[in-house]
């Protein structure tokens, strides 16, 4: 049985107090016996990891990076290594946000890297990707998928799939109050699970969570998370409010 899984990504909001804040209030929020079947993730940013994990301590909510670099070490200013998230005991880390790709130039090659990092060292990944609304257009959108799920992830043996988490993105869906219809969202999903079984087996294709992630909201979480072949939600604006993102948690 595939895990249920709802992850809200903070990106560049919430200061330390604000961090500390929102975990304290959602667990408030959030019963420990609602979450038996679900995990539920935050990220933070990098500066605050430390005191979210501290918030987070006595509950079932995960504390995840957004990003982290490749490389052991090394003169990469501003950059995160693996070993200095697991320093501090993140096991977690979100790769291939579509903002990644746009504002940082991040490439299918360089996300199979990061990847080798996460298994090499022993960490899990949510790993990122969709297509822009010029693919969708043009009815590219599958290729596309196709595309950036073999370029980063095609490389790795079956057993390192235990490490992945897949969250499907539209970026045309993403901050734009537009939201890929429930039916959308099932034909990607179920369609990234046949190329997936086409790769490796039905064993490995079954077992991954897939999660939809594009303005995910209360009003549309229970619809979406109905649907056979998604497994939940990379939450975004909907992540930094208590009522929205518990509403969330709730639907699925």
């Amino acid at each position: 049985m595939r895990t249920k899984i709802v992850a809200g990504n903070w990106k560049m909001n919430n200061d330390k107090a604000e961090s500390k804040k929102l975990i304290k209030d959602l667990k408030k929020a959030i019963k420990k016996e609602e979450l038996d079947n679900t995990r539920v993730i935050v990220a933070p940013t990098f500066v605050n990891l430390s005191a979210s994990l501290t918030a987070a301590d006595d509950s079932k909510i995960e504390v995840v990076a957004q990003n982290m670099h490749q490389a052991k070490n090394g003169a990469y200013t501003g950059e995160i290594s693996a070993d200095m998230l697991k320093a501090i005991g993140i096991k977690t880390v979100i790769l291939g946000h579509s903002e990644r790709r746009t504002y940082f130039n991040e490439t299918d090659e360089s996300l199979a890297a990061k990847v080798d990092a996460i298994i090499e060292n022993e960490l899990e990944t949510i790993f990122c990707f969709g297509e822009l609304l010029e693919d969708r257009k043009s009815d590219n959108h599958f290729a596309v998928v196709e595309s950036q799920l073999k370029n980063a992830l095609f490389h790795l043996e079956a057993k390192d799939w235990a490490s992945i988490i897949l969250a499907y993105e539209p970026v045309w869906a993403i901050g734009t109050g537009e939201t890929a219809s429930a039916e959308q969202a099932q034909e990607m999903h179920a369609f990234i699970r046949s190329i997936i079984e086409k790769q490796y087996s039905k064993e490995v294709a079954d077992e991954v969570s897939i999660l939809y992630g594009g303005s995910v909201k209360p009003a549309n979480a229970e619809e979406i998370f109905s649907k056979p072949d998604v497994d939940g939600g990379l939450i975004g604006g909907a992540a930094l409010k208590v009522d929205d993102f518990t509403g969330i948690i709730k639907a699925i």
